[in-house]
C-alpha cells in the first residue's frame, strides 16, 4: 500500500544472520528473503529444464535448484547455468564428483550434506571446488534422511537429531575454513520443522534456507507451508525459502511471494484484497477476482487492489488500498483511487477499467521511484 505509512506494530524483528552470496543474490543479513523453487524436468533435457527455469524466473524466482544425480546431468549443467537468468543451485546427494562437476559447470551453490559424500578428503575436494568457482553451499538436513547413528540415539526423527546433524555438517565445512554456507532443517511435520529451526537459531549465525518438505499437493501443501513457514518468518527466522508443492514450480513461487507479502516481508505485484462474496454482492466477485488475477500477472510493481462486493466493508477496505472497487448495486460500483472516492463505473466495464487504473498507478509508482533514485545520486 504505497500511500500509507508503515505501522510499527507490523514490524518483524528478523534474526541477524551472516550474509552469503548465491551468485548475485545476497542471502542473510539484511537482504530481502529470497524465493526459490526446483525444476522437475530431467536435467539431461537441458532445453526443457532451461524453459522451466525461465518460467520460474519470470514468476519472480530469485534462485532455482536443479537436481544433478549423474554425470550426464552434470554435463547438461553447463548449458543450463549459462542460459539461466537466475543463480542455479545444484542438488547433490551422495556423489562428491557431481558436486565438483556442478561447481565447474557454473552452479552458484551446491546443496549437499557433507557427511553423506564420503570421508574428509572428499569433503575437502568439494569445498575446494566451491571456493575455486565462487560457489556457496547449502547444508540440507532432512528428517527423512537422518544419519543411522542419530536415529539409533534418538529413536526416531526429532528436532534434537536434526540440529545435531546440522551442527556436525557445519563443523565439517568450518574445519575446512569454509563459511559461505546456509543450512536447512526440513521435515514434513510443521511442528518438528519449526522446533528444529528455533533450536538451531541459538547455535549458529548461518543463514537459513526455509521449507516444509514433502508438504503435499497444491491446497494441502500451501496450507502447511503457510502455517509452518509463516510462524517462523513472523518470529524473524528465515533468509531464503522454498514452498515445496506437488505442483508446477511456478505455483511454488507464487505461494512463496504470497506468504511473504502477507507478512510485509516482500512486496511484488498486485496484492488483491477481496471479499468471499455473499447475497449482498453487487457483481460476481469470485469470477471478477479470478479474471483480475490473470490479467494483472504482468504487474511487478508492489501495489494493492481491493475488490469488495458491497458497501458494508468496501469503503473501509478501499481507504487502505491504491485502487479499489466497491459494489453498490443497480449495475454499477464506486472506484477508489489512493483511498478516496473517485468515480462510478458500470459492472460490465469494471474489469477493463480496473486493469487500466492499476497499470496507470504502477507507472506512477515506478516513475516516482526512478525520480527518487535519481535525486539520491
Amino acid at each position: 500500500m504505497s500511500h500509507n505509512p508503515i505501522r510499527p506494530w507490523r514490524n518483524i524483528d528478523r534474526r541477524r544472520s551472516r550474509q552469503i552470496m548465491v551468485g548475485n543474490v545476497p542471502v542473510g543479513g539484511d537482504a530481502p528473503i529470497s524465493v526459490q523453487t526446483m525444476t522437475n524436468t530431467l536435467t539431461t533435457d537441458a532445453s526443457a529444464t532451461i524453459k522451466q527455469v525461465i518460467a520460474a524466473a519470470e514468476a519472480g524466482a530469485d534462485i532455482v535448484r536443479v537436481s544433478v544425480p549423474d554425470a550426464d546431468s552434470a554435463k547438461a549443467m553447463h548449458e543450463i547455468c549459462r542460459e539461466s537468468p537466475v543463480p542455479i543451485v545444484a542438488d547433490i546427494h551422495f556423489h562428491y564428483k557431481r558436486g565438483i562437476e556442478a561447481a565447474e559447470a557454473g552452479a552458484a551453490c551446491l546443496r549437499i550434506n557433507p557427511g553423506n559424500i564420503g570421508d574428509a578428503t572428499r569433503v575437502k575436494e568439494v569445498v575446494k571446488a566451491a571456493r575455486d568457482h565462487n560457489c556457496s553451499i547449502r547444508i540440507g538436513v532432512n528428517a527423512g534422511s537422518l544419519e543411522k547413528h542419530l536415529l539409533e540415539k534418538y529413536g526416531e526423527p526429532c528436532p534434537d537429531a536434526m540440529v545435531e546433524s546440522g551442527m556436525h555438517h557445519i563443523k565439517l565445512l568450518e574445519d575446512n575454513d569454509f563459511h559461505e554456507f546456509k543450512i536447512s532443517m526440513k521435515a514434513s511435520d510443521i511442528f518438528m520443522t519449526a522446533a528444529a529451526y528455533q533450536q538451531l537459531a541459538d547455535q549458529t549465525d548461518a543463514p537459513f534456507h526455509m521449507g516444509i518438505t514433502e508438504a503435499g499437493g497444491f491446497v494441502g501443501g500451501t496450507v502447511k507451508s503457510a502455517i509452518g513457514l509463516g510462524n517462523l518468518l513472523w518470529a524473524g527466522i528465515g533468509d531464503t525459502m522454498r514452498v515445496s508443492l506437488s505442483a508446477d514450480p511456478v505455483e511454488e513461487i507464487k505461494i512463496g511471494f504470497e506468504i511473504l507479502k502477507s507478512l510485509g516481508l516482500r512486496h511484488r505485484g498486485v496484492n488483491i484484497i477481496s471479499c468471499p462474496s455473499c447475497a449482498r454482492q453487487g457483481f460476481d466477485v469470485i469470477k471478477t477476482v479470478a479474471t483480475l488475477e490473470e490479467r494483472l500477472e504482468h504487474i511487478k510493481t508492489p501495489m494493492s487492489l481491493s475488490i469488495i462486493g458491497c458497501v458494508v466493508n468496501g469503503p473501509g477496505e478501499a481507504l487502505m488500498t491504491d485502487v479499489g472497487f466497491t459494489g453498490g448495486g443497480a449495475g454499477s460500483g464506486m472506484v477508489y483511487l489512493a483511498g478516496k472516492q473517485s468515480h462510478k463505473m458500470s459492472n460490465d466495464q469494471m474489469v477493463d477499467h480496473i486493469v487500466e487504473q492499476v497499470e496507470k498507478k504502477a507507472e506512477e509508482i515506478e516513475a516516482a521511484q526512478a525520480a527518487s533514485e535519481q535525486a539520491a545520486e
